[in-house]
């Protein structure tokens, strides 16, 4: 029994270590450009025996962001928040990011990336981004009912507009750790409020 245990914790500290690498090239060099047999290498490992923690590259990434929503997920419950209260959360959630490259690098190369189709991913940033806009013009509208924006925020507008800045923000930061993203969503969510 003793010796089942120990290989179930090798077993799981290999998937965490093809994971942080996996993460970490994916992040640097995008999906695309990033190869399982690099990732095993970087690991210290042999191609087979990558493949039999992940059968297939496809694997390999969904693993990734599954792993990174669910740590998200632990650290905030957006269910539980309401309107403004949403809004607030982005900006703590900007000012985590700024500590974390890797995953702001992550998110950027792989949203690009799978624009197209025929990426593996492009069905989870679909619903992503679906999900989180419905979400951001639930948190507006009750905002608006709530009296706390200005006359004339409408809340699916407010909504695509601040994760287009979002998104925009942490590209421009990746190239110039300068610029304040967590200040400036500050400052439009600022700018629309009663």
């Amino acid at each position: 029994m003793v010796a089942a245990r120990e290989l179930s914790d090798k077993g799981a500290e290999t998937r965490t270590l093809i994971l942080d690498t996996a993460m970490e090239l994916f992040a640097t060099q995008g999906y695309l450009g990033t190869s399982v047999r690099e990732v095993a290498a970087r690991c210290g490992l042999t191609h087979p025996a990558l493949i039999y923690h992940f059968p297939a590259k496809a694997d390999l990434l969904m693993e990734v962001l599954r792993r990174r929503d669910d740590t998200e997920g632990r650290e905030v419950h957006l269910d539980d928040l309401r309107g403004t209260e949403v809004l607030d959360h982005l900006v703590e959630t900007a000012r985590r990011n700024a500590g974390r490259r890797g995953i702001v690098e992550l998110y950027a190369t792989l949203s690009a990336e799978a624009s197209t189709r025929a990426h593996p991913a492009h069905d989870y940033f679909v619903e992503r981004y679906e999900g989180l806009r419905d979400r951001l013009t639930r948190a507006y509208a009750q905002a608006v009912e709530d009296g706390r924006m200005r006359a004339g925020i409408e809340p699916t507008v407010a909504a695509t507009q601040v994760i287009a800045l979002m998104d925009g923000l942490q590209v421009q930061w990746l190239l110039d750790p300068s610029v304040d993203m967590v200040g400036a969503l500050a400052a439009h969510l600022a700018s629309q409020r009663a």
